[in-house]
């Protein structure tokens, strides 16, 4: 029989800055999550459908039809337990859903990841 891996937790990261979305991705990974990376909003939706993350990074400026805001309503709807980050570097034009962290740019890794294991 073989062993099972350990398991480890999901995390979405949502940015269309290749730099920014590596960067955070290696953040997550570095605290032993297993992180997805999508480029925009519909990518990251056909994500969290199938993968279940227990977490979500998004930026709230994204290409395509959805921003930051309308993916982390988006993510609520389809699990009420995942953790969802939003980041901007300017205010956010409309509420976030119960229980998203808004984080302003620059990001400090230390507030990313204390918000990341809550």
């Amino acid at each position: 029989m073989g062993q099972s891996k350990p398991h480890r937790p999901i995390a979405i990261v949502v940015e269309d800055d290749d730099i920014q979305r590596e960067m955070l991705a290696l953040l997550l990974k570095e605290r032993n999550f297993e992180v997805l990376q999508c480029e925009d909003a519909e990518t990251a939706a056909l994500a969290l459908k199938a993968k279940h993350p227990t977490l979500m990074v998004t930026d709230f400026n994204l290409a395509g039809k959805m921003d930051g805001v309308d993916l982390a309503h988006f993510a609520r709807q389809q699990n009420a337990d995942v953790r969802i980050i939003v980041i901007s570097g300017r205010p956010l034009p409309r509420p976030l859903p119960p229980g998203a962290k808004f984080l302003t740019k620059p990001v400090y890794p230390t507030a990313l990841l204390a918000e990341a294991a809550r």
